[in-house]
Formats: structure tokens, sequence, C-alpha cells
């Protein structure tokens, strides 16, 4: 599947089934920063904030600090409780959300075994498994994270491709940007001071922060928006900035823009592919993996599976990847 970087139109997910029940978390901090000392995140020069429909950007760093502390504490309560029962523990790219939700849903459906779903920074869970999370299976938005892992012994084989991701630039309603994947008009509101705030991933830490870089640094922008750049943790924290009108948009993962939640608020462009590195996504098996893991992540290779990727936009690589 090859697409331009011209305007998209994003109405043709449909909504995950409100009949089905789903154990979802949300993690943007490692279990073990029960306190935090900073609020900004390494690079930042905007103070990120908690998820918009929580709090808006520039609350004072102690209603963060608060919020960030009880993050990171439900984090440390779902590892303690991923390590009694049956039930599997999948960690997971925010970028699935919501593709990842519905396939969870078409599993527990066809074999009455229950799913527990962590969403959040790839590189982030890569820190935790090698400290010992007693995660599962493991969908990384870029495969480097899961050779780390394996070279480590921490996983059953080198995982499999599952997907490549793409990223564009998304605008809310009454942002004075365009929805313009060449990025040009980006490149004007920096000269002419429509744009002060900006939503990426962290670069850090976040596949699609480290892509949106690259795309930035090819169109010869980085060095004059690095001022107003306003950085998520993950990719899905990164969305909330970016359609919440805090900021004037943002560059954000296109499986993200599909869902009807999303694209309600705004337009999205893609960026071109040549514009970065390929956003090649890898999942992968963690060693001691119970059988009800083993058959959730054989069942991620089934072709319904694969068409739920497709809709959410995902190129699919080739079954043997």
């Amino acid at each position: 599947m090859s697409i331009g970087p011209a305007a998209v139109t994003i109405s043709r997910v449909r909504r995950l089934p409100s009949t089905v029940s789903l154990s979802v978390q949300y993690v943007t901090a490692s279990p073990s920063m029960l306190a935090l000392t900073d609020a900004r995140a390494p690079g930042a020069h905007h103070r990120l904030a908690p998820p918009p429909w929580r709090r808006h950007l520039g609350l004072r760093r102690r209603h963060w600090l608060a919020w960030a502390a009880s993050t990171a504490l439900g984090s440390a309560l779902s590892l303690a409780r991923a390590q009694s029962g049956n039930s599997t523990t999948v960690v997971a790219a925010s970028d699935l959300k919501f593709a990842l939700s519905e396939i969870a849903a078409l599993f527990e459906r066809k074999h009455g075994q229950r799913v527990r779903l962590i969403f959040g920074s790839s590189g982030q869970f890569t820190a935790q498994i090698l400290q010992g999370a007693p995660f599962h299976v493991f969908l990384s938005a870029d495969e480097a994270f899961v050779y780390r892992l394996a070279d480590a012994g921490l996983t059953v084989d080198r995982g499999q491709r599952y997907a490549i991701g793409r990223i564009g630039l998304f605008v809310p309603h009454g942002s004075p940007l365009k929805a313009d994947g060449t990025l040009r008009d980006l490149a004007a509101a920096l000269q002419d001071g429509r744009l002060k705030k900006f939503a990426i991933a962290s670069p850090e830490h976040a596949p699609y922060g480290m892509r949106a870089r690259e795309a930035l640094q090819h169109a010869g922008l980085w060095a004059a928006i690095q001022p107003h750049l306003v950085l998520g943790e993950n990719i899905a924290q990164t969305v909330q900035f970016a359609s919440s009108g805090g900021t004037q948009g943002g560059i954000i993962a296109y499986a993200l823009a599909l869902a009807p939640e999303v694209a309600a608020r705004g337009h999205f462009a893609l960026i071109d592919a040549t514009w970065h590195q390929p956003l090649a996504q890898r999942m992968v098996l963690l060693r001691g993996a119970p059988p009800s893991a083993q058959a959730f992540y054989a069942f991620l290779s089934t072709p319904e599976v694969r068409a739920v990727l497709q809709r959410y936009g995902f190129e699919l690589p080739s079954p043997a990847s």
C-alpha cells in the first residue's frame, strides 16, 4: 500500500462494540517511578500535562506530579495483578490502542479467554521488561526494541513483524494550520507566527517521536520548531495534545487518526513515508508466557487480525517477515 502526503478521509474504521468488556490500561510511567522530580520530558520546551480530558496544558507542577504519581502507582498495581491468575497480559505500542482493542475482543469472543491490554511507549516497556516486568506478549512500534529483548534472552525467539506504521500531520478544528502532508504550511506558520505549540511523541523513547523528528529534519524544520514542541510520553498522549486545542497540531500515527474519536476532532494528512525510517513494528512472545498468551500470540498472525490492522491504516508485511 503506497499512500502519498495528501489529505486523508478518516471515516472507515468502525467503533469497538460497547458490549465487549476488555481490561485496558494506559501506562505512561515505569512502575518504579512512584515519585517524580521533574515534570518536563527530556528536551521538551513546554511542560507536559496530564491527558486533556483530566487537565489542560500549563497547570502548575504539583498538579502534574500528583497525576503522574497516581499513574505510576496504577502501573505498579497492574503489574502485581499480572502475576496472578491465568489471564494474558499484553503490552503494546499506543498506536495500537484502537486496533488491538478490537482484535482482543475478537479473540475473547472466539476463545473465551481474558486479555489484559496495557498501552504505552515501546521504549518504556522494553526498560520494564529488562527489569523483570511480568508481561507475556509485547507488540512494539519499533522492532529494534524486540531485538534488544531477544539479545537479552527474554523472548522465545526474535518475533515477527506485524505491521508498518505511518505518520501524518493532524490539526484540530479551529487551528490556524492546514492539514498539509508536505509541511509547507507548517514552515510558513513558523515564519509568520501562527505556530505556538506543536505536539510530537518524545524522540527519546517513542518510535513515532523518532520518526516525527526525522520527517521534520527532512523538511528542514527541526531546529526552528524545537522551541514550540510539546512532547507526549507516547503517541496516544501525543494525540490528546494535538487534538485538544492546547496546541495548533502535531504529528501522530495514521492508525490513531483513523479512529472515529480522533477523526471527529480535526483533519489529518499523511507525510511521505520516504521522509523517515520505516516504522517496522514487531511482536514477540516473552519467556515464561502461559498457554493462553501463546494462543493469543498465534491469533495475531491470522487473516482476520491482519484485516483489522489493514483497516486501521497499517501496511502489512509478508507473514514470514
